[in-house]
């Protein structure tokens, strides 16, 4: 979904029929600001400079941008127009900005904890429907990466997927002919036998699903002599508490649904100036 898209259903769910206090007060020119009281890492400005699609009258100038680190009292934008129409567009605004940049923050703190080490933090398809990629464009805000976006970048052959599978070697031969050269697969892993067979089968990457540190430290060690091509993932149920341990064990990606859904939104005020 565009950030157009997305800003014309926002607007449309808000305002339904029409704001009330629209038809009993009359059109001014006003300047509002959108104001931090929380200390986190901003995220949606690209979405809400989009609004100049919405409605070129209202002028939004913007003091800071996606990814800057925002202290209380920082001062976001400044917003100029219609008085009717700004009030009207004013939860939007707050909500959008203040979910992305919730999720952003989250990130950012995670990422903060691997300082020193040399792997990426990913995020996973977790995410609310219909705002896959603005949550996903607010974890890269944060600091994180994009894990795939969709069914369609990256064939992953999850614990579900391949239950149904008799013949894993002779179903990659045929996936090989099938997806784009381009195209990587991934298989998911929870014991040291399924790394084994999904390597023999020929895995671009490995996700170590709910493995402990020493399983993944084998299949680290398993990898680097007779498989060095391949990626390793770490997922499942990783948290800041536990961030650095799976980091220790050398696998080249964590990724972690709680980046998005654990975020917690940070808190943004709109103020009109006198």
């Amino acid at each position: 979904m565009t950030p157009v898209e997305l800003l014309t259903l926002a607007l449309k769910e808000d305002i339904g029929r029409g704001d009330l206090f629209s038809k009993v007060a009359t059109s001014k020119d006003i300047t509002v600001k959108i104001v931090s009281k929380s200390e986190g890492i901003l995220a949606g400005v690209e979405y809400i400079k989009e609004f100049k699609s919405i409605d070129p009258a209202i002028k939004i100038e913007f003091l800071k941008n996606d990814s800057d680190k925002l202290k209380v009292g920082d001062t976001i934008c400044l917003i100029k127009g219609d008085r009717n129409k700004i009030l009207s567009y004013e939860r939007v605004i707050l909500n959008l900005l203040q979910h992305c940049s919730g999720i952003a923050t989250n990130t950012y703190e995670y990422k903060k904890l691997l300082k020193g080490y040399n792997l990426k933090l990913l995020d996973t398809r977790k995410t609310r429907p219909a705002l896959r990629e603005l949550e996903k464009y607010a974890v890269r805000c944060g600091g994180g990466v994009n894990h795939r976006l969709g069914l369609d970048d990256c064939l992953m052959l999850k614990d579900t997927h391949v239950a149904t599978i008799e013949n894993l070697k002779e179903f990659m031969d045929e996936v090989r002919k099938e997806i784009p050269w381009t195209s990587k697969v991934e298989i998911e892993c929870e014991s040291f036998e399924q790394v084994k067979r999904a390597s023999e089968a020929g895995a671009d990457i490995i996700m170590c699903d709910n493995m402990n540190y020493n399983q993944i430290k084998e299949v680290v060690a398993f990898r680097d002599k007779n498989y060095p091509h391949i990626l390793l993932e770490a997922s499942g149920n990783i948290t800041k508490e536990n961030l650095i341990d799976y980091a220790k064990t050398g696998v080249d990606a964590v990724s972690s649904g709680s980046l998005i859904h654990q975020a917690t939104w940070i808190d943004f005020s709109m103020r009109v100036k006198k």
